[in-house]
This record gives structure tokens, C-alpha cells and sequence, in this order.
């Protein structure tokens, strides 16, 4: 079964739609009995360093949105044990209500609906940021501002799949100091 997870990830991004294209999963039961049931409590604790960085953007001019493959259970999950929910203005997330037709990056249609449900109306003004290689290469095909996290215990590309490449989050800094308030 791990192969076929990591075939499947690798084909269509999440591996949860691999699973309901081809083995008849239901992505709602998945998401309670995996995503939901992990012990993240044990795993993910607040990030006073996250915090600060999004703090430190410029929300006069940058609407922080999140974006994710996971159902919204998931995501919002997540951001409110990193302690950062209350930075993000919504969610775009993978509907796994949605049946078998399960919409997620790096399909073009999902930074689509990422951008209708965010209100942003210019692809040249959405900046993006993901640990996932086809994701990364997916928003820089799109035609957005994309970076990929590819942190010190992951093995990068061969060749950089996005307009930057970072290690750390800090690097946005550097990356893209026009998002950031003035020092």
C-alpha cells in the first residue's frame, strides 16, 4: 500500500485522490479516520517564530489566505495548533465532499478557485509558498510569484521547480520584502 501512496501522490499531488480514483475510498471517511484521528496535539505546537513572520506582513496590502490539499477539518486544525489561525483571512481547501471528483493542487482549476475564493483578480499578484515540488511548479505555471520550502532534512530537486527555492520560511524575508511592512 505504500507504494501505491507514494505513486499516487507523485501522480495527482494528494494521494487521497489517487485512493478515490482507483480503490473507491470515501475521501470523507479517510479524512476522519486519518487526518482527523492523528495525535497532532502531540506533534505540532504553537510557533512564536510563524506568528512573528506573519505578523510582520503587510496586511494593508497582502491578504494572508491559506491554501491546502487537506479537507478544512484538517487545515484549520493545523494553523490552530501552529497558533496563526487568527492571521488568515479564509481557506481554500481540497472538497472532499465533492465525491469522486476531488479538486486539488497542482490541477490549474484549484489555483483557480484558490484566487476566486481569495478575490484576488491578478495571477502576477498572488504570492505562493508550498513544500511540495508539483505543487510549487504548478503555482509557477499558473503565474504566480511561487517558492518552494524544501526544508534541511528534504532532498531537493534536481532542478529548482519554482521561481525561488528556500529553506526556511525566514528566507520570505529576503525573497519578498515587498510583502512586508517596512522595518
Amino acid at each position: 500500500m505504500h507504494d501505491q501512496l507514494t505513486v499516487e501522490q507523485k501522480d495527482y499531488g494528494l494521494a487521497i485522490e489517487g485512493l478515490v480514483r482507483h480503490h473507491k475510498v470515501d475521501p470523507l471517511e479517510y479524512n476522519a479516520k486519518v487526518d482527523d484521528a492523528l495525535p497532532l496535539e502531540d506533534i505540532i505546537k504553537p510557533n512564536p517564530k510563524l506568528r512573528k513572520l506573519l505578523e510582520d506582513i503587510d496586511r494593508q496590502n497582502v491578504k494572508l489566505w491559506l491554501f491546502t490539499n487537506a479537507y478544512h477539518t484538517h487545515g484549520n486544525r493545523v494553523v490552530k495548533l501552529l497558533g496563526v489561525q487568527d492571521l488568515f483571512e479564509g481557506i481554500t481547501f481540497c472538497d472532499y465532499g465533492a465525491g469522486t471528483n476531488l479538486l486539488c493542487k497542482p490541477i490549474p482549476e484549484m489555483y483557480a478557485k484558490a484566487m476566486r475564493e481569495a478575490g484576488a483578480e491578478d495571477v502576477k499578484q498572488c504570492y505562493f509558498v508550498d513544500d511540495s515540488a508539483l505543487n510549487a511548479a504548478g503555482g509557477t505555471a499558473y503565474g504566480w510569484k511561487s517558492v518552494h520550502l524544501v526544508e534541511s532534512d528534504a532532498k531537493a530537486p534536481e532542478k529548482p521547480v519554482a521561481d525561488y527555492q528556500i529553506q526556511d520560511l525566514e528566507e520570505l524575508r529576503e525573497v519578498f520584502p515587498e510583502v512586508f511592512k517596512p522595518a
